[in-house]
């Protein structure tokens, strides 16, 4: 495509070759169009355009240059082949098979089957796809990889993945089969295999080419973004870098998925490919839910986009309660829902977003798809018996892997059924949707989790609760941080309700040895565990009317402010306050003058320490914003504080 072609204006010559050859093709664009603006009719301006746009990934921008060369010069049929190809990458598919049945030059044929080949797999037309695929030589490697493929995309994994490994020793080592090769593997589930094919990919990436800046924004170095190039392109860094991600993603290390998108080569954020921006949407929501929102709508409304992110977009304003978002969405897209939604999904969607309206309705159509799920478990378990009886060791892993999956869709209609009651605060009828469910889940960490929440909130099955919690927390011992700060804290009332003190003192001082470690390592980390424990049991004793023991053990637990004073910890300090100053403007209590002196100490101490704190966080897409100055610890200790003056003075 790149020929070594004389432009008329002869002083730009030698710079545009140079900025090409290091692939800094935006520079040699906008000398290109300056030319072009004086002779539109350029052929080798309008090739080198062409071209440049071509490999910054600017498909409609090199289709349009090409066809503009097509009409200038009808003879020459490479302009035509480019034209066909820059269309097929732009996805406008039926425009680049019209132009490709316009040449009938013998030349190009194969090279016109397998274009077309492509253009009916991106259509999804797969026998249209595998008739032109059988077409091609059966030695060209290149047919091996279209096979696979083919298998890859009627979901034969297993088949692809030898294609793709038979296709690698022929042709020997190419990135892009090898990231073909780990992604068969990730979808079979076998991530160890993947890992590795991922980590040769970046290894030999990061040898060959350290003019990439691999893992510099992670190290927090600032570097020039790299451009969408060639030599990028064909490392296939990116794409593996977003196979990590999705794969620690799966396994829950979701540190490690954020870590591999910021390992990529840098970019900015205009030249980020599709797949890129749906992970970093997904993986940063926690933490940036505004922006997710944002690149998530934005992919919804370009041709292609990841397949997931129409169920993704769904099934996250659902999570964050934008109910009627997902309606609107679902409404507006309803072409989309076919495709991208399976029927399980759809089915769990429409009965998450009824519950809105109309609660009754929602728990029979989660039940009835409970039901479903149950059934097949049900079956799925008598064919692992008999495979077993039969000692079919493969039938086994297959029937016990489509158990897994299937209990993996069941877990969250159950907790979606089971919340409507959480709501209505029904806890005895929530722990009987959880007691139906027990033959099939209690191997599950999510459903012993929530069915220990249950009994604890029933507050008179707190030695139950217990015998949930504790497997939960014993597993994860000798690393105790990593389990959640209000698992510990229902654990340590738990104990302390069954009068097992001793217990609780334990675990106690446990947590607070791993947050002294864990200071001493990373002295600025914030860790607010023995905090919400503390805040918890707090919580507890106000509950009970002992405000004075309660009130003192919630202060106490917020110091040094500096390191536990954050917008968790302040919602469970101000509940104890308001309740507090509620029951004292009723009557219905007295405490000490000492006390009263303490609490507006403890919210002077908080007003210094608060003003950077948020006092609520408030979700991502409402359109009433609380005025930034309100919204502060600050703000919401100076009004506590306030009130405790007027009821001092009553």
């Amino acid at each position: 495509m790149l020929q070594n072609i004389q432009i008329r204006d002869g002083e730009y010559t030698k710079t545009i070759y140079s900025l090409i050859r290091e692939q800094r093709y935006s520079e040699a664009v906008q000398i290109l169009n300056h030319i072009i603006e004086t002779y539109p009719s350029s052929r080798a301006a309008l090739s080198l355009l062409a071209y440049c746009y071509f490999y910054m990934q600017d498909f409609v921008n090199a289709a349009n240059c090409y066809e503009h060369l097509t009409i200038i010069f009808p003879d020459i049929e490479d302009y035509r082949l480019y034209y066909a190809q820059a269309l097929y990458q732009a996805c406008l598919y039926e425009e680049a098979m019209k132009v490709t049945h316009q040449m009938e030059s013998a030349e190009y044929s194969s090279r016109l089957t397998k274009l077309q080949a492509a253009i009916k797999y991106g259509e999804e037309d797969l026998p249209g796809a595998k008739s032109l695929v059988d077409q091609c030589p059966t030695d060209d490697p290149d047919t091996e990889v279209n096979h696979g493929c083919l298998l890859y995309k009627e979901g034969r994994y297993e088949e692809a993945c030898q294609k793709f490994t038979s296709a690698l020793q022929v042709a020997g080592y190419q990135p892009h089969l090898s990231y073909n090769i780990a992604l068969c593997h990730y979808r079979l589930k076998q991530y160890a295999p993947a890992l590795k094919h991922i980590a040769d990919i970046i290894e030999r990436g990061i040898r060959e080419h350290p003019e990439l800046s691999v893992g510099m924004t992670t190290e927090g170095i600032e570097v020039r973004s790299v451009g969408n190039t060639l030599t990028l392109h064909e490392t296939a860094l990116i794409e593996a870098f977003n196979l990590k991600a999705a794969i620690e993603y799966q396994l829950k290390n979701y540190e490690a998925a954020r870590e591999a998108l910021t390992d990529m080569p840098p970019r900015s954020e205009e030249e980020l490919d599709a797949v890129t921006l749906h992970n970093q949407a997904l993986m940063n929501m926690e933490t940036k839910p505004t922006e997710g929102f944002e690149k998530m709508q934005f992919l919804l409304g370009q041709n292609p986009f990841p397949p997931e992110t129409f169920g993704n977009l769904l099934l996250l304003y659902c999570k964050y309660e934008y109910y009627h978002l997902a309606a609107d969405v679902l409404a507006e897209n309803a072409h989309l829902t076919y495709k991208y939604l399976t029927p399980h999904l759809f089915d769990f969607l429409d009965a998450l977003i009824t519950q809105q309206t109309a609660a009754s309705e929602a728990y029979r159509k989660f039940d009835e798809l409970g039901s479903r799920h149950i059934e097949l478990l049900r079956k799925l378990t008598k064919v692992v018996q008999e495979a077993r009886q039969n000692h079919d060791d493969d039938q086994v892993k297959t029937a016990v892997n489509e158990y897994e999956e299937i209990l993996e869709r069941y877990i969250p209609v159950l907790m979606a059924q089971a919340k409507i009651y959480w709501d209505l605060e029904n806890y005895s009828q929530v722990e009987k949707i959880f007691r139906k469910s027990v033959e099939f889940c209690n191997e599950s960490d999510i459903w012993k989790l929530n069915v220990a929440h249950v009994l604890f909130m029933q507050e008179n099955k707190f030695k139950e609760a217990t015998g949930f919690y504790e497997p939960i927390v014993k597993k994860n011992y000798d690393n105790i941080l990593n389990v959640s700060a209000i698992v510990l804290a229902n654990l340590c009332v738990s104990y302390i309700m069954t009068s097992q003190n001793e217990e609780a003192e334990e675990l106690m001082r446990k947590i607070e040895k791993e947050e002294e470690q864990l200071a001493y390592e990373d002295p600025d980390k914030k860790i607010y565990h023995l905090c919400i424990v503390n805040l918890v049991i707090g919580t507890l004793y106000c509950a009970k009317g002992n405000y004075e023991f309660g009130i003192s053990r919630v202060i106490k637990s917020l110091e040094p402010y500096n390191k536990k004073l954050g917008t968790d910890t302040w919602y469970y300090a101000k509940r104890c306050f308001l309740s507090l100053i509620e029951n004292l403007g009723k009557h219905m209590i007295t405490v000490k003058d000492s006390v009263i002196q303490e609490c507006i100490q403890f919210l002077e101490h908080c007003e210094v320490y608060g003003r950077s704190v948020k006092g609520v966080i408030e979700h991502p897409l409402e359109e009433a914003v609380v005025h930034p100055g309100k919204n502060t610890v600050t703000y919401e200790s100076r009004l506590l504080k306030a009130l405790l003056l007027q009821i001092q003075q009553m």
